[in-house]
This record gives structure tokens, sequence and C-alpha cells, in this order.
């Protein structure tokens, strides 16, 4: 029966190997050498220790095994006190005991070819030992406790990853044999250590301040250590000192037998103990076993419980985050049908060159308005004209004074050694001045000055302007989107469904990327503006009174576009039509080809294409509600116009804006805080990458984006309407 715990199974032929070896070990008159190597050991058994340690054994041979530690549980190294040699080789041991330096009778270490990343400090304990074999295994460095050994003789080093010897080897005064790799040396260097054995002791006690002397004067004392006492000659002469050396064999002798017979008595005792120990083990066991069953039934009741209670929770949790999704999932669905509508108009926009030729005939109309009538100048309204046109400059005077104030903030914080609060005081109380300023006032210097009639004609140049309104409206909306798109990827995050948030990611790299583009539209379509007004400037008469009046009251009484096209014969309700399904922009093809609802009932998408309408799923749900509105009419006669009726022809004011291309309802969203300072409003965009999540005070001193870590290419301001 096996007297120890195997943690990897052998095979028979190794097993029946280490029974024999212990049985050899234990008999009478046997060596002091214990042999267990081959057997496919993962660690020593117990047996082994109280062989070692009842018989005394001096070589213990424990090589080729499987070895990963030296000392199994509850062994100590003590059992090994009378061990001389310890053969270790051919192992997978990582690291030796700390307290390997109990260990005192040790004189040959032979540990080659294992796995050793560090010897221990104890190793200097080790006074006797004279061979210490370290090769091919994965040490790095050697303790600096290796030079209290006084007795080294041979030290092998090679295979490993040392490259520095400690300087305390000097001290090691034996040292016959040193072997180690000389090409991967550092210390001392290549050319020392490729001298040899003899040429690194020198240069380590250079280095240590010490004088070299070769080992073989060392040597003999430590060779002749074990027998000096026993060698000395007697005063008697050799014939007694023979007699005393045969009486003392058998003086040992006899002693050896009485030790012998002692440590059987011993080992009888220790295996009656061991059997017993065995016994109560099994009781324990037993016992154990049983109370396991019982505390496994507890545990087992008790975790069903609360298995039930957490798949009830998880059930609950899952429920609410199934109903956030579904949340999520339809808000984004709103959004992604907004942005593509959005990127319809927008392409609808691009592809449509009638819009073009109608900029030209505009062009051309506002050169034909360049030469103004005597009866336009009797006609002229100058009272009216000029309190439209105090009221046009006090809302410009307005947004630049704000824009001013922004800039001037903007300029402060970034400088703020080189600005003043005077300054700032100065120029509100150039505000409220000029917002006190008496109205009539106003409008006698409007009369008077020509450049402030210009700037009135400027301004409503630029409100009335149909190209320059789609396009706020379109960055309005854009605008509203990011922030929308901005709220629903903070509460993604928050609710950790980082599935879906590269969709978001691309719709707002897209709705970006738009807004630059109708930036620069707008500021390209302001340049056209101010390139017509330098046009009407140069080519207006010298000294025409009151020319820049009457430019701005024949722009108040203009028309619009869509009024201009009805009185030219276009129906009602195909103007209706178009503009409530934000088509309003095909109104001038529609009026160059006469299309009426009789014609557009017998075409086909084909040919709207034809004529200029690019979309095809505009192009079928203008043919369906046209068809729509005729069944209407064949039903009731009284709702169809008749050919020749057209829109009153009464001068009305433009629209403020353009009709939105998504409802605006959808439209309306919760303000978001900003993610800095968590008080304010968000109120700046971020360009190139879209996020709204930070307010005018907190983004002057950023350079990259709190949520996406992008830089910050532009910085663009919301306004929210009242």
């Amino acid at each position: 029966m096996p007297l120890f715990f195997r943690k990897r199974k052998p095979s028979e032929e190794a097993r029946k190997r280490l029974e024999y070896q212990m049985c050899l070990a234990k008999e009478a008159g046997a060596d002091d050498i214990l042999d267990i190597s081959k057997c496919e050991l993962s660690e020593i058994p117990f047996g082994a220790f109280a062989t070692c340690k009842v018989l005394q054994k001096k070589v213990l041979i424990v090589h080729t095994n499987h070895l990963t530690s030296l000392l199994p549980k509850s062994c100590s190294l003590l059992s090994l006190a009378t061990i001389k040699v310890l053969d270790l080789h051919d192992n997978q041991l990582t690291a030796l005991p700390d307290d390997l330096g109990q260990l005192t009778a040790l004189q040959v270490l032979n540990v080659e070819r294992n796995q050793l990343m560090q010897l221990p400090r104890s190793i200097g304990n080790l006074t006797q030992l004279q061979t210490l074999n370290v090769k091919d295994n994965k040490l790095k460095e050697l303790p600096d406790t290796l030079g209290e050994l006084r007795s080294l003789r041979t030290l092998n080093i090679s295979g490993n990853e040392i490259q520095r010897l400690p300087q305390m080897l000097a001290h090691v005064r034996t040292l016959e044999m040193l072997s180690l790799d000389a090409s991967a040396m550092v210390y001392p260097p290549r050319e020392v250590c490729g001298a040899g054995t003899a040429a690194i002791l020198q240069f380590l006690c250079k280095e240590s301040g010490l004088e070299y002397y070769p080992p073989s004067q060392y040597l003999l004392p430590v060779l002749e250590q074990d027998g000096t006492e026993n060698s000395r000659d007697s005063p008697d002469g050799p014939t007694d000192r023979f007699s005393r050396e045969e009486l003392e064999w058998q003086n040992r002798f006899s002693d050896y037998e009485k030790r012998k017979e002692q440590k059987m008595l011993e080992k009888l005792e220790f295996e009656r103990r061991l059997e017993l120990g065995q016994r109560e083990h099994a009781q324990l066991l037993q016992q154990s076993s049983s109370q396991k069953d019982e505390i496994l039934q507890t545990v087992k009741e008790e975790q069903s419980r609360l298995e039930q209670g957490l798949s009830e929770h998880q059930r609950h949790l899952d429920a609410e985050r199934q109903r956030l999704q579904e949340q999520l999932k339809q808000t984004e669905q709103n959004i992604s049908s907004r942005i593509q509508k959005l990127l319809q108009d927008n392409q609808r926009q691009k592809k449509s060159s009638e819009i073009l030729k109608s900029l030209e005939n505009e062009r051309i109309r506002m050169e034909q308005l360049m030469s103004i009538t005597q009866e336009e100048t009797e006609n002229l309204r100058r009272r009216d004209v000029a309190s439209a046109m105090q009221q046009m400059l006090t809302e410009s005077c307005k947004n630049r004074l704000i824009q001013m104030a922004y800039e001037s903030q903007r300029q402060n914080l970034v400088q703020q050694a080189y600005s003043s609060m005077a300054e700032m005081d100065e120029r509100f109380q150039q505000i409220l001045s000029w917002q006190q300023m008496d109205q009539n006032k106003a409008i006698s210097q409007i009369l008077q000055e020509s450049a402030m009639q210009k700037a009135a004609f400027e301004a409503l140049q630029v409100k009335k302007d149909l190209m320059h309104r789609q396009i706020r409206g379109q960055i309005k909306l854009i605008e509203t989107e990011l922030l929308q798109l901005t709220q629903l990827e903070l509460k993604r995050k928050s609710l950790d469904t980082e599935s879906l948030q590269e969709m978001i990611s691309e719709q707002r790299w897209a709705l970006s990327s738009l807004l630059q583009q109708l930036l620069k539209e707008k500021q390209q379509r302001e340049e056209e503006l101010r390139e017509i007004l330098t046009e009407l400037e140069a080519k207006s008469e010298t000294r025409q009174e009151n020319y820049w009046l009457i430019q701005y009251q024949r722009l108040l009484n203009q028309k619009p576009l869509s009024l201009k096209l009805q009185e030219e014969g276009m129906e009602r309700q195909l103007v209706a039509l178009l503009e409530e399904l934000s088509a309003e922009h095909y109104l001038p093809i529609f009026a160059h080809h006469r299309l009426s609802l009789d014609l557009l009932s017998q075409m086909s998408p084909g040919d709207l294409a034809k004529v200029g309408v690019s979309e095809a799923g505009l192009q079928h749900e203008i043919l369906r509600r046209v068809q729509e509105l005729l069944d209407a009419a064949r039903i009731q006669p009284e709702l169809k116009p008749p050919m020749g009726e057209v829109t009153p022809t009464a001068p009305q004011e433009p629209p403020e804006s353009v009709r939105p291309s998504a409802p605006p309802a959808e439209l309306e969203v919760q303000a978001s805080e900003c993610v800095v300072c968590l008080e304010r409003e968000a109120q700046m965009i971020f360009l190139n990458c879209g996020h709204v999540c930070c307010c005018q005070q907190c983004c002057q001193p950023l350079r990259t984006c709190p949520l996406c870590r992008q830089d910050i290419a532009q910085r663009l301001r919301i306004y929210h309407s009242s």
C-alpha cells in the first residue's frame, strides 16, 4: 500500500520501481543511498522523507521525474538534514524552498534542466556545499549570498539568462571550475569570461579590492576537513595507532547494530502510529462526508431559492430593458426617417437645374429694377418706407450687437489680460443709447443718409431671398436633428446599449457633413446678393434722389414667386399639392410646361422625370395625389375649379420661412444640459463630429469633443426661438 498521495497517476512499471526502491532502502545492511529516480513522480512521497530521517540516508536521487516542488505539504526539510548529495536534475521545478539553508550537511546539489527562475538567499548557509549545478534553467541573476559558500569548488550556470556575476563571488576562494556562457555576459566582460575561471576570479577580486590567491592554497583544508582529527599520528607509534583504530571500528560497528535495531523498533512504532492515524482519518472522512451532505442539501435549497428570486428579478429587468430598447428603436426610426427626408431634399435641390435658371431670371429682373421711373418717384411713400427701414436697421443692429457681445465675451475669455470691464460697459451703453434713440430722429436720419438706406435694403434683400431662406430652414432642421441625436446617444450610453451606436454615429456624421455644406452655400448666396447690390450701386444714377428708398419700396411691394406663378395660370390645387409635398421648388418647372391636373393624370413617372422631377418617390406621390383630387372632383363637381380661375393678385407679405420638410411637432425636443457644467443648456455644435453637448461658456477652453474626443474644427451656436 503506497504511503503517499499522488497528483498524477504513474504507470504500473513506475509504481513497482518505487515500491522496490523503498523496500530496498529499508532492508538491513542497505547503503546510505535512496534512489527513486524515473518513477514518474509529481512530488516526493512522504515515505521518502521518513526513510531519510529514520535511516539517516546521505544520498537522495530523485532525477528524471515530474517534480514541480521539492517539499510536499506537511513535510519539513529537517527530515533531510543528513543528506550530502541531492540530485534533482531533469524535473519541472520552478523554485527551491526558501529554507534550503537548513541542509547544512549538503555537499552536492544538482538541479540541471529544470524551470528555476531564481535561487533562494538561504543557499549561502550551505557552508559544506562543494558542487552546485544549475545548468539549463531560467535564472536571470545569482543571489549575493553565493559568496558565503566557503567550500564551493565547482559552479555551473551555463544555459541560463545570466548576464552579471555578483561581486561577492570573489569571496569564494576554493572555486576551481566556473562554467558559464561567455558570449552573453556583461559583467565581467566577455573577454574576461572567455579567459577562464582564474581570470574571472582575478577580475572580481580586483573589483572588490581583494588580493587574489589561487584555490590550491585553500582546497587542502577543505578536503581534509572530515578526517583531520583521525589522521594525526599517536606518540606511541603505528602499532598502537592501528590497535586503537581497530577497537574504534568495533565500537562503531556495535553502535551501528544498536542504532539499527533501535531504528527498526522506531520504524515499527511509526508504522503502528501511521495505521492508527489512517483509521482515525477514515472515521473523520466518514463524519465529514455526512456533514458535507447535510451542508450541501442546505446550500442546495438556499441556492434554489436565490435562483428563483434572481430569475424573477432578471425577467423584470429583461422586460424593462426590452421596453427601453423598443422606445429607443422607435425614436431612432423617427430620426432616421427625418434624416432621410433631409438628405433627399438636399439631393433634390442639388439636381434641380431649374432653380438656377430662376435665379438667373431674378438677376435679370434685378437689373431691370435699376431704372427708376418718374411715377415711382412721385408715388414714393417716404415716411412709411423710412419707418420700415428704421425697423429693419434696428433689427439688424440688434443682431450685430448680439454677435459683437458674443465675440467680445469670447475674446475676453481668451485674452483676459488685454481686455477691461470699462470697454464692455461702453459697448453696452452704446447698445442702450441706440435702443432709446428717438424714432422720428432715426427716420429723419435714414431719409438723409444714403448709406443707411443701402444697409436697410441689403438686410431686406437677404430676408426676402427665397434660396437664402430655404438654406436657413434646412440649417435649423439639421441643428435640431443633431441635438436630438446627441440626446439619444447619451441615453444609450447610460443604458449600456453600445450595439447600435455605430448607426447613430453614421447618421450624425452625415448630418454634420450636410450642415457644413449648407453653411458654405449660405455664405456663397450672401456673396452673390452682395455682388448684385454692388452692381445696383454702380449702375445707379449719380444724383438720383431717394434711389435706395425707391428700391426698398419696390422690394416690399414685390410678390412671392408662388403668387406670380398662380397669376400666370397654375391651378390652386396643384400649387397647394406641391407645397404640401415640400416640392414648391418645382413650381417654375410646372409653370414653364403649363402642367395641369388633367394633363398630369395622363402622364407616367418617366414623363415627370423627363420634365425635371428626378425623385422616384416624389413622382409616384404627385401622380397618386393628382388622381385622388380628380376622383374627388368627379364625385363632387363643385370642388374642381374652372380652368381660367386663378388666385387673387393682391400683394401680400411673403412668409418668413419656408415650409419644413418634416412635421414641426416632431422637432420639438427637450433641452439638453451641458455635459461639462451640468447646469446650463447645451448651445454649441462641434464640427466635424456634430455633437451638441456644451454651453457657450464651457466650450471656449475645449479643443476636443467631450463625448467622442475628436478635434473641434468649428463651433456653431444654436439660437433657440422662444
